[in-house]
């Protein structure tokens, strides 16, 4: 961290531009022991503006030659977009050649750790916050605060600190974000004269009346273990308040608290309306789900907007979402969702990185430019800009809306397989954990929540 803050007091917080010159504040400099200690975000109206650190990174900018990148965009539209960045920056960068290695997204989020200490890219997509600084701390990322010197103020400060690592300096470029909400077809909701729900009573009739018509609910692909995080999070975001989920990700609370029970016995109200064979379902087909009128709703984020994109404009046109439903608690009022960024990194152990390091720089200066994050954006409408120069005149109504549901929103989280530690997130932990639940939402609960606390219990102290 750049600045630490006397124990008890909260750290400083900084913002990401939501349009109409309005920014939503986020607390991302907090290491997970500052957050404990803060007792959570404050609201979105007190944050602080952050403050910025500088050096520690050395080398400058540099053409031609080449640079390697190891990315997870593996789909259809993220991966074009990719290859248009790349391209560009060729152009732009003195022919600078770009070797890209695509991995799927869900293998390379599962094998990062083991990607890092081997031979990794210059290069590397992936995320902010805890799950960037897990791996700067491991000594696995090549911290760029030279390069981030010269594009800095074409970020607010809460991207600016989603970027910092504890040792206060830089390990990434922030390049997008996306709010989790529930998505529709607006002409599913208009045919069948559907109301969009406000609270959990309405939004479990909505559910009942659409398997009485014939379709699937909600849909649910959680082949790649990560997407029932997202539920999982807001259920108990707005049971239990977003301090209780943040100290519960981070090991300050257990697994077998009361609390925890309550978020389980309330999402088995609603697995009844999943589709079949979820656990073998990717994401991208549940969400052909909703694309081909068979399912009513999905809870998932932003980016499933890009499957939209692929079966066409119209379907694209379509598309539409409502935040997660009221659950008659005090913590309805924090608004509160994930919102997670995403962001470019160095590694360390690259075999090129010190022969390429003044390409690799130059190529996350590259990324930090509005114009580079928009033609992103334009092949993957699920991408937000996180450049102040991008050029918002092409938005359509879906993206404006989806910076308001961000605006709105008191606590802001990044997901669950960031905010908390990398191996219990993971396919041996909670990945697995949800999927056991999910095939049976009834099964004896105090044995499951014991099952997690003792996994949790049994990994080796975070360095």
């Amino acid at each position: 961290m750049s600045k630490r803050v006397d124990k008890g007091s909260p750290s400083p917080g900084g913002a990401i531009p939501v349009g109409g010159g309005r920014e939503i504040p986020l607390n991302l400099d907090l290491t997970r022991r500052d957050v404990l200690k803060a007792g959570g975000y404050l609201s979105a109206a007190a944050f602080l503006a952050a403050c910025t650190s500088g050096g520690g990174s050395t080398g400058t900018s540099s053409t031609g030659g080449t640079v390697s990148v190891g990315s997870n965009q593996s789909d259809p539209g993220p991966r074009k977009g990719m290859d248009l960045v790349n391209a560009a920056f060729t152009k732009a960068n003195g022919s600078t050649v770009v070797k890209i290695n695509t991995v799927d997204h869900g293998t390379f989020q599962d094998q990062i750790s083991s990607y890092l200490q081997g031979t990794p890219e210059d290069a590397f997509t992936w995320f902010s916050g805890h799950r960037m600084r897990f791996f700067a701390d491991q000594g696995l990322a090549t911290p760029m605060d030279d390069a981030w010197d010269k594009v800095k103020g074409n970020f607010t400060s809460g991207f600016a600190e989603a970027v910092k690592g504890n040792d206060g300096h830089v390990y990434g470029i922030p390049v997008d974000y996306y709010p989790w909400a529930v998505f529709y077809r607006k002409s599913v909701f208009q045919a069948h004269g559907y109301n969009v729900p406000t609270t959990w009573d309405e939004f479990k009739a909505l559910m009942a009346k659409m398997q009485s018509d014939g379709l699937t609910p909600l849909a649910m692909g959680d082949k790649d273990g990560w997407p029932a995080q997202g539920t999982l999070d807001i259920l108990n975001l707005r049971l239990n308040g977003y301090t209780f989920h943040v100290e519960l990700c981070t090991g300050k609370q257990k697994w077998t608290d009361s609390r925890v029970a309550k978020v389980f016995q309330t999402w088995s109200e609603i697995t009844q309306y999943y589709n079949q064979g979820l656990a073998g379902t990717t994401w991208q087909q549940a969400a052909d789900m909703v694309v081909q009128k068979k399912a009513g709703m999905y809870i998932l984020g932003l980016f499933v907007s890009d499957q939209f994109k692929a079966a066409g404009q119209a379907d694209l046109d379509d598309l539409d979402f409502f935040p997660f439903p009221n659950l008659g608690t005090q913590y309805d009022a924090e608004k509160a969702l994930d919102a997670p960024i995403d962001i470019m990194m160095l590694s360390k152990h690259s075999p090129s990185i010190n022969k390429d390091l003044g390409q690799a720089k130059a190529y996350m200066q590259f990324w930090a430019k509005g114009s580079t994050q928009l033609t992103m954006f334009q092949n993957a409408p699920g991408l937000l800009p996180t450049a102040k120069d991008t050029d918002t005149s092409s938005y359509p109504p879906l993206v404006k809306k989806a910076q308001q549901i961000v605006s709105g929103a008191q606590r802001i989280t990044q997901f669950f397989d960031r905010d908390s530690r990398p191996d219990f997130a993971g396919p041996n932990g909670m990945q697995s954990f949800l999927l056991t639940f999910l095939k049976n939402p009834k099964q004896d609960l105090q044995a499951f929540q014991g099952t997690m606390q003792k996994f949790w219990d049994s990994l080796p102290p975070e360095k």
